[in-house]
């Protein structure tokens, strides 16, 4: 069944059968659709589905939409017209919004223009949430296919990076590997720090000059047909300290419990304390800061969350990444992400890159 299909199928739960859905985001528009473009809307009720959208992309839309009718959007208002008609034709009685990705400006318009009541709910959020949380066969391939491409950059970087060379040079290199080894786009800004900046999870790498002796932090991702990758590794230019090794070693150890914890019906309150209370009896507690992962797809953040607040369940085929870290201000820090395939007795790792601590 289609994506369209499966969520006329939740809206025939509605209470009367008359509901319609609203969906104006990108990534949920080609999510339904199989289309990206930078605008549109689309409009599903119980029986029918409809793409209505610009002259800029309707040649696009007719040759590749396949499961809803396309309509060329009239110009300036005439939009609002469009799904008053089509409301009207369908009986719908209101029209649930996407709560999360609807802006002010936008809702202002449509409770302005539209006929219909608006649910401003949460509902139409959480149906979205739940089609696309546990992934279709099709869908992991296109985020193994991604993680490939991912992993051959950091091959690359091992053998490009040298002393001397700054932050930026290296994010700007395996950017350029990746989007010319067959990515659509990167999964988000790519992270190389070095040094003491990797003591910052999320840094921006910078001018800084790479050293010998120094931790290279890298987490990046490529994009393959709208989906997403993500992984990082932290390695060594020259020989690390004693001190280095011995963190690396329990973000290392926290990772490998994680990913043997992983598997359907496991709470992600409790997975995310598999690693994080390893952490914690080796003396970094309070420098593991952030959640041991997160949902991956067509959004490089989404459902699950695995944290130590989340009431999210894992269940078959979500995705969830695991990347416990220990960051020491003023020195340096380690993390180590897979992203992994969620089955009923375990997980399939869509990670290959290695994980013992490499120094080049």
């Amino acid at each position: 069944m289609s994506n369209i299909g499966r969520l006329q199928e939740r809206l025939k739960k509605g209470s009367d059968g008359c509901e319609c859905a609203l969906i104006s985001h990108d990534v949920s528009r080609r999510f339904l659709t199989g289309m990206k473009s930078s605008a549109g809307t689309v409009l599903v009720f119980p029986d029918a589905a409809y793409l209505i959208i610009d002259f800029r992309y309707i040649e696009k839309a007719r040759t590749v939409v396949k499961d809803c009718e396309v309509i060329l959007q009239q110009n300036g208002t005439g939009l609002y017209s469009q799904i008053n008609e089509l409301c009207r034709r369908h009986g719908a009685k209101s029209v649930m919004l996407d709560a999360k990705t609807t802006t002010l400006a936008d809702f202002k318009a449509l409770s302005k223009r539209l006929e219909t009541n608006l649910d401003t709910d949460d509902n139409l959020s959480k149906i979205l949430s739940s089609l696309r949380v546990s992934k279709s066969p099709g869908e992991l391939e296109k985020m193994i296919a991604a993680q490939r491409i991912a992993e051959q950059g950091l091959k690359h970087i091992y053998e490009f990076i040298r002393p001397g060379m700054t932050e930026r040079q290296v994010q700007l290199e395996l950017d350029y590997y990746m989007l010319s080894h067959g990515a659509e786009a990167l999964s988000f800004d790519t992270i190389a720090l070095s040094g003491v900046n990797t003591s910052m999870p999320h840094g921006v790498p910078s001018d800084k000059k790479i050293e010998r002796g120094e931790f290279v932090l890298l987490d990046f991702g490529a994009v393959v047909e709208g989906y997403h990758s993500d992984m990082t590794r932290t390695f060594c230019i020259g020989e690390p300290t004693a001190k280095m090794r011995e963190v690396y070693g329990i973000v290392l150890e926290a990772q490998r419990l994680g990913l043997a914890a992983v598997k359907a019906g496991i709470s992600c309150k409790a997975l995310d304390a598999v690693a994080r209370d390893h952490i914690a009896s080796k003396g970094y507690g309070a420098e593991f800061g952030h959640s041991l992962g997160h949902g991956v797809g067509l959004d490089i953040h989404e459902a699950p969350t695995a944290s130590a607040t989340s009431e999210d369940t894992l269940a078959e085929n979500m995705v969830v990444t695991v990347e416990p870290g220990i960051y020491i201000e003023g020195e340096f820090g380690v993390r180590i992400e897979d992203f992994v395939i969620v089955k009923e007795n375990g997980c399939v790792n869509m990670t290959e890159a290695e994980k013992e601590l490499i120094v080049l």
